[in-house]
């Protein structure tokens, strides 16, 4: 009998198979690094990620103190604070506040203060939002600091930056380099450049301020202070009434804008509240708005002058005395004041500087 050997045939990997194999374990080995991770704990290094938190970046984090992290990519939450070592993408919310020492991108939301290197996003804190350079919203409290702004600062006393882009709003004042906007103040703006900043004083390094002695309709005279950019301006000013007997202390506060302008004529827009006062029972105020041409005597001197429309409401016997033409009267529903609308005017002298 003839037997055939029985032979085994084993095949060589081909460079196909090679490749293929390296390709699914990077793809297996990618995935496991791409999941995402959640963080939980209590205070560093009370939580999961335990010691090495620092180094870790996170798709959630929660603690009940407070959370470390290398990079955030969703959501941190943190009944004190949130401390990011480099940069944060989503919402960071902490009752205290939120440390991120690069760029942040989302929202930042805490009770106290926000400090960032900068970036995208909108932040509001009860306090303070710190930052670099910034392109979105601030809003706090009491303060906002940036050296760059894309966007917007709402400050409940103050905002201050180097460069605006968009607009400053604060309860009390603003103060920045050069703003390419609007800059809103209780009460002061300051500036290197703003061609419309509102507010009763504002400080323009570029702008123009001035000194006025005004007199209108009803012998109010007062002695003021002009102050803004190339466009809007605030007034503020003070002085006395020579008709009254007791009320006789006069008070202006309002703004202005210049609608035109050449070299030595230009046409001015004022909305101002002036109020007299004897410091006794009763009141008297006076909201206008005047058209006041303006002629430029000197490089410094202008004289200005013109129309008002003014709404008054009063309830003493010498300021219903003022003024007797009205286009419309009315008498106050929940009081015993009286309501007018009346045709006045008004000029001045005013020294620039």
């Amino acid at each position: 009998m003839n037997f055939t050997p029985y032979r085994t045939t084993i095949q060589t990997p081909t460079f196909k198979t090679i490749l293929c194999t390296i390709l699914c374990l990077a793809a297996t080995k990618s995935f496991a690094q791409d999941k995402p991770k959640v963080h939980f704990g209590i205070i560093y290094p009370l939580s999961t990620n335990g010691t090495h938190a620092p180094l870790d970046t996170n798709t959630l984090s929660i603690h009940l103190l407070a959370g470390v992290s290398a990079a955030e990519r969703g959501a941190s939450i943190a009944g004190i604070s949130n401390i990011v070592r480099n940069d944060s993408k989503g919402f960071q919310i902490a009752g205290v506040s939120n440390h991120i020492a690069k760029q942040a991108k989302g929202a930042l939301v805490a009770g106290l203060l926000n400090s960032y290197g900068g970036g995208d996003v909108t932040a509001i804190s009860g306090f303070a939002n710190l930052t670099k350079d910034v392109k979105g919203l601030q809003v706090a409290g009491f303060m906002n600091k940036a050296t760059n702004i894309n966007g917007s600062q709402v400050g409940g006393f103050i905002n201050k930056a180097k460069d605006v882009k968009g607009s400053q709003i604060a309860g009390f004042i603003n103060v920045a380099g050069k703003v390419k906007g609007t800059q809103f103040a209780g009460f002061i703006n300051v500036a290197d450049s703003s061609d419309y900043p509102i507010g009763i004083i504002n400080l323009i390094k570029n702008g123009e301020k001035s000194i006025s002695l005004t007199t209108d309709e009803t012998l109010t005279t007062m002695l003021s202070f002009r102050s803004g950019g190339r466009v809007l301006y605030g007034i503020i000013g003070m002085g006395y009434n020579f008709k009254n007997s007791d009320e006789v202390y006069a008070f202006e506060a309002g703004l202005g804008a210049h609608l035109f302008q050449t070299k030595s004529f230009r046409l001015n827009t004022e909305i101002v509240g002036t109020g007299l006062e004897s410091f006794k029972a009763g009141e008297y105020f006076k909201t206008s708005l005047r058209l006041l041409p303006a002629f430029k005597i000197t490089r410094n001197l202008e004289i200005f002058g013109g129309p008002s429309l003014n709404y008054l409401n009063t309830n003493t016997i010498e300021g219903l005395k003022l003024h007797k033409d009205y286009i419309t009267t009315w008498e106050n529903k929940w009081g015993s004041n009286f309501q007018a609308l009346y045709l006045g005017y008004g000029g001045g002298i005013q020294y620039i500087f």
